[in-house]
């Protein structure tokens, strides 16, 4: 009761401060437009802020409580390798301040993900350290964290890294560099800021990375035996500092094959990570493509590995094809003719421009259809498996 006065209290003199201000803007008139303005402006900005934390906490509690059978699965890092469930989770490119458009899509698709996923890459620049922030918030609201860190190593400073190769010269055997430890002083880094979260974290490292075209720690720049190398080492550095509470997930591209030649190991992974995103036509190297020819094809030899499988990205635009039809094909009867699958995560990017010229909206919370579709397959899963609301 005292916490929800505090709150009343607080709220109601960040707006009585904001009509003050404002009575003194119209009294003061144009002579103190320009400062005042300004501090109108932010003490509005602050108001808004404060109405947004009390309601969005009060939203995350809610949803944790509705978590609450996860719990046993985060105190136990075997249990979450050998899930008996199939766990949810999503990445969301609007959850910079928060993760209310996480919660959003969550009550739209009528669940609570108990994994949520983050983009982060290598480099110098203060939002490529770890993402401290982002996950003790997902943390605090009951789920776990799944990070794909992708290794730009052309994103980092000479300044700072005086004993690394020029710019333009790190990406041609960039690999052989991360495996004989000239990265380790950032790995390193990251590998303390992990353990001390002191539960589980995800980690999906150099995804795709036997696919010649995208990205540059693929097999136009390195072998297949320097990403190994660079795999264990990374491991083995984490290990070495305590950082134990890692989930590793080894994500090649299910359409450039030379699994065997790229994999680090039993040992080594935890999950096999497998992308799947329809296109559509929005490119000429793109056509509509089922969840069957984009993934399932290749599904017998990335369950040979026997790890548990993870959909690292699932997602459809809508351009060339029904989205609702290609969502509700994926999830149909997903549990029996994927056994092995046993996570799967949407991917929800409003504005993605990391692989055409033009944005693409990988959004579906406002497409009616397709996400009473969505529900409706969750909902004939059978009882174990099905989402918790």
């Amino acid at each position: 009761m005292v916490k929800r006065s505090n709150r009343i209290f607080t709220t109601l003199g960040a707006i009585v401060l904001g009509i003050a201000l404002v009575a003194l803007i119209v009294f003061a008139g144009d002579k103190t437009r320009g400062p005042l303005e300004n501090l109108f402006t932010s003490m509005s900005d602050m108001v808004r802020k404060i109405e947004k934390h009390f309601i969005l906490q009060k939203r995350e509690g809610i949803r944790k409580g509705k978590l609450a059978w996860f719990t046993a699965y985060k105190s136990n890092l075997d249990s979450l390798k050998h899930p008996k469930t199939i766990l949810l989770g999503a990445f969301d490119n609007n959850t910079t301040e928060s993760f209310a458009s996480i919660i959003d899509l969550e009550d739209t698709l009528k669940t609570s993900f108990p994994l949520i996923h983050l983009f982060t890459a290598w480099g110098s620049k203060p939002e490529q350290e770890f993402p401290k922030e982002q996950v003790e918030a997902i943390l605090a609201c009951g789920s776990l964290p799944v990070i794909t860190w992708e290794p730009w190593l052309t994103d980092f400073d000479a300044g700072d890294y005086p004993h690394l190769r020029k710019k333009e010269q790190r990406d041609k055997g960039g690999l052989a560099d991360v495996a004989q430890g000239d990265y380790d002083t950032y790995i390193s880094t990251w590998a303390k800021e992990v353990k001390s979260v002191q539960e589980p974290v995800f980690l999906r490292i150099g995804h795709e990375m036997n696919d010649p075209y995208r990205y540059p720690w693929g097999p136009h720049n390195n072998s297949a035996e320097d990403f190994i190398d660079a795999w264990k080492h990374i491991f083995h550095l984490f290990d070495s500092i305590g950082a134990r509470n890692v989930i590793w997930i080894w994500s090649p591209h299910p359409a450039h094959g030379f699994y065997e030649a790229f994999y680090p190991g039993d040992e080594f992974v935890d999950y096999v990570g497998v992308t799947a995103l329809n296109y559509g036509v929005v490119a000429n190297w793109s056509k509509w493509w089922t969840f069957q020819e984009i993934a399932g094809n290749y599904y017998q030899e990335l369950a040979a590995f026997n790890k548990p499988l993870m959909i690292t990205e699932f997602g459809s635009l809508v351009v060339g094809g029904n989205r609702s039809e290609w969502f509700g094909e994926a999830l149909a009867d997903l549990p029996e003719k994927y056994p092995k699958v046993k996570s799967i995560l949407f991917f929800h990017f409003s504005n993605d421009n990391t692989t055409t010229e033009q944005s693409l909206n990988w959004y579906i919370i406002d497409d009616t259809i397709t996400t009473r579709t969505i529900i409706n397959q969750l909902q004939q899963w059978p009882d174990s498996l099905k989402p918790v609301n």
